[in-house]
């Protein structure tokens, strides 16, 4: 954590004395070997004593990569491609969990993550299908295939605005002498419309120029798929909303979840919610067609996920109901799917589609 402050401290003075928030943010996550997701302490596990912080779907149940693997399946056949992209790995259980539901299905698993240390933990974890899984550093020229994005679009780092009486500043970072504060500044940055319709005087909202971006690489790059990325998030039309004056950012360490990203900088998670509106346009500007937009509960009803409770044991159904609960993790969570190349209409969307939200 100390070798980290400095790193970022130096940051701040090479700029002046001022850092913008999303590169504090991608300094605090990603920076080599002292990040949050780059350093060596980062576990997994369901409860605070395991030394984890927060939990996933894919560690909370195999049942959430055995319903996903059923939509991947069914891109996969439709669009005539035997290659997975799976971008922000983590400890690569939904790897486990897809490769084995999906077969033979799967010529070519790709892993794309930016850190070495949870890298190597995924090639401990997948040592049996070493055959069929590859890591790569960065997006490829060209892809055909499904990508899978489980909590990626979350972790990306975002820009800070904060509203002034009558007008928006950009949130950055600077050292007080004593700890790291926030400090804003003129900006020619422009909220979203529903931001500027709907947020009152004092609001601090996030900006995901960042996660869009990416997107519309990957639109840019994918000949032929599917994309499904499954994250906790809203419309825009809810994201910026007056309830939500503070904004969405978050910060997870032990279990226990605080809003203050400037302490004990690369020891907790650091995240957003999504504005999924944003990244479905960003995605259709650039190739994609928007398929499919619905809650994690309606996702996995669509998939299967009740006959596969059919006779399961209390712990299985136990921890499936924390996937599809609406206090849990079925509503806030959403997933959203997009193709190029090819007509689909994805399984798990069939019913309580709500495209017509975003």
């Amino acid at each position: 954590m100390a070798a980290l402050a400095r790193l970022i401290r130096q940051a701040i003075a090479r700029d002046g004395g001022w850092l913008p928030f999303d590169r504090f943010m991608a300094m605090a996550l990603y920076a080599p070997r002292l990040g949050y997701y780059a350093n060596a302490g980062r576990t997994f596990g369901a409860w605070p004593e395991s030394g984890s912080d927060f939990i996933t779907a894919p560690e909370l149940s195999p049942l959430f990569g055995a319903m996903l693997a059923r939509q991947v399946g069914q891109a996969l056949a439709a669009s005539g491609t035997d290659e997975v992209w799976e971008f922000g790995a983590g400890s690569g259980a939904l790897a486990a969990q897809l490769l084995a539901e999906l077969g033979e299905a799967v010529r070519r698993y790709v892993i794309v993550d930016v850190s070495g240390t949870l890298r190597a933990r995924q090639h401990h974890r997948l040592e049996a299908h070493r055959q069929r899984v590859e890591w790569l550093d960065a997006l490829p020229p060209s892809m055909r295939g499904v990508v899978i994005g489980n909590e990626v679009l979350d972790a990306m780092p975002v820009q800070l605005l904060q509203r002034d009486s009558d007008r928006w500043l950009e949130r950055g970072v600077i050292w007080n002498g004593e700890r790291f504060a926030f400090s804003d500044r003129p900006t020619s940055l422009v909220p979203p419309e529903a931001a500027l319709a709907a947020m009152p005087p004092g609001s601090t909202i996030e900006l995901h120029a960042q996660a869009e971006a990416f997107v519309s690489t990957l639109a840019e790059r994918i000949d032929l798929g599917a994309a499904f990325f499954v994250d906790y998030g809203f419309p825009a039309h809810e994201y910026y909303h007056p309830q939500r004056s503070g904004g969405t950012l978050m910060c997870h360490r032990a279990h226990r979840a605080d809003t203050d990203p400037l302490t004990d900088v690369g020891a907790k998670d650091i995240t957003a919610h999504v504005d999924f509106t944003g990244v479905a346009l960003a995605a259709q500007d650039a190739g994609f067609d928007v398929v499919g937009y619905t809650s994690q509960a309606r996702f996995l009803l669509n998939c299967g996920i009740l006959d596969a409770l059919a006779g399961a044991d209390a712990r299985t159904t136990a921890a499936a109901q924390k996937l599809l609960a609406e206090h849990e993790m079925g509503e806030l969570f959403k997933v959203l799917a997009l193709a190029k190349g090819f007509d689909f209409e994805p399984l798990g969307f069939t019913g309580g589609d709500r495209l017509h939200t975003l």
